[in-house]
């Protein structure tokens, strides 16, 4: 797709300080496209509470005209801090008053984009929202792009935030969309039962930090001796399995059962601090990650399954792949995806008897194949499949 006009809106920021799956995808877009990125507003709450904040100072400073709120990030892509304020209303149990405050929100969103687009003088364009369901709800009407396209990437309805309104109001703004693009399967299932024009267009990954060509010294914390059983990213029991960890190191005393990365409470007063081969390395910088998947003997995935973790797309998956890493997982229907190139655990005993299994698994063509497959989810492909939905949406309409 090339030459368009594109719009995106979604929850995350330009300048968040973690990966964005909305960000690639606007880079992606504006290799050959004009591309709008409309960072989230800032509610009233959060001016309030976090007005110290550099990035709440920054939106500030935008409101009040010190700093402008359209601001070019390269060529083809801006990105708008929206000048306004939105009230916060998330606490309001009554749907109607609640509805009627949301397209509020809307119309003063829908106002500042009109500005913005006036004065990059974009035509015909497309509107691209990542899971904004609140703020997002009307701008298809506010806006009139000439497509609609709405990208799930996780379940939000199930979060604390979006529990209260957004079991009613996503399926609303998901029937509205041309096209639902969604980047797992269970996703792309749940898009269908309200839109049947949804579709999977996988996940992109950038594993250009996981090349196993550039040498990467073994990092001196972590324990010799025995084989490493390793897990990268946020160890919180929202999404991992505290028992199962301490079965694992309980039952394969065999091992070291290493964990990179910050601890939520639970994880913090588990019982996995008491065994000798259970090992925490506390959080590191991105950069540095890779340097210990390298030196896991086998990595792993130990999700707790609830609607969090059921249609979660990990993308760490694919950087322990890329590195052609063994890999044991807790089996989910987003997991799918990887069979065949991962060992998929339905239950506790399965999930220790794979990691056995996989300690034995040092056939160089499974490694190669690991590191093919995970080189494939690449944004350049996923935003590929997401162009040829809008394309068949794009020709029905002219």
């Amino acid at each position: 797709m090339k030459g368009q006009d594109i719009i995106i809106v979604g929850h995350q920021p330009w300048d968040i300080e973690i990966g964005s799956n909305c960000k690639n995808i606007a880079l992606e877009f504006a290799k050959e496209n004009r591309v709008l990125y409309v960072n989230f507003p800032l509610d009233r709450i959060t001016s309030f509470k976090d007005r110290r904040k550099e990035n709440v100072r920054k939106r500030l400073k935008i409101n009040k005209g010190e700093v402008d709120d359209l601001q070019t990030v390269q060529k083809n892509l801006w990105t708008l801090y929206p000048k306004m304020i939105a009230e916060s209303i998330n606490w309001i149990g009554n749907a109607t008053t609640y509805d009627l405050m949301n397209r509020f929100n809307n119309k003063r969103l829908a106002n500042a984009i009109k500005d913005a687009i006036h004065r990059l003088g974009f035509k015909d364009f497309i509107l691209f929202n990542d899971s904004m369901m609140f703020r997002g709800l009307h701008l298809k009407e506010m806006l009139k792009p000439k497509t609609f396209v709405y990208y799930i990437r996780d379940y939000l309805i199930c979060q604390p935030y979006f529990q209260k309104h957004g079991p009613r109001i996503e399926p609303k703004i998901i029937k509205k969309a041309d096209v639902v693009v969604a980047n797992s399967t269970f996703l792309s299932d749940y898009g269908k039962k309200h839109n049947p024009n949804s579709h999977y267009v996988g996940q992109g990954c950038d594993l250009t930090a996981f090349d196993q060509r550039k040498t990467k010294k073994r990092p001196d914390d972590i324990p010799t001796g025995k084989p490493v059983v390793g897990y990268v990213g946020y160890l919180t029991a929202m999404r991992l399995d505290v028992q199962l960890l301490v079965k694992i190191a309980k039952q394969r005393p065999n091992i070291n059962l290493v964990l990179v990365g910050p601890e939520d409470e639970t994880f913090q007063n588990s019982q996995l601090h008491k065994l000798e081969n259970a090992h925490f390395l506390g959080p590191k910088n991105p950069e540095e990650l890779p340097s210990y998947v390298q030196h896991f003997d086998v990595c792993i995935n130990p999700q707790v399954l609830n609607d969090l973790t059921i249609g979660n797309y990990p993308r760490k998956i694919d950087e322990y792949l890329s590195l052609g890493k063994p890999t044991v997982a807790t089996r989910t229907t987003a997991m799918e995806v990887f069979e065949g190139h991962t060992y998929l655990a339905k239950n506790t005993k399965e999930f220790i008897s794979l990691i056995d299994k996989a300690l034995k698994d040092k056939d160089p063509s499974s490694k190669n194949r690991r590191k093919r497959f995970a080189r494939k989810h690449t944004w350049e492909n996923s935003v590929k499949s997401i162009y040829k939905h809008m394309e068949t949406v794009l020709q029905t309409v002219k």
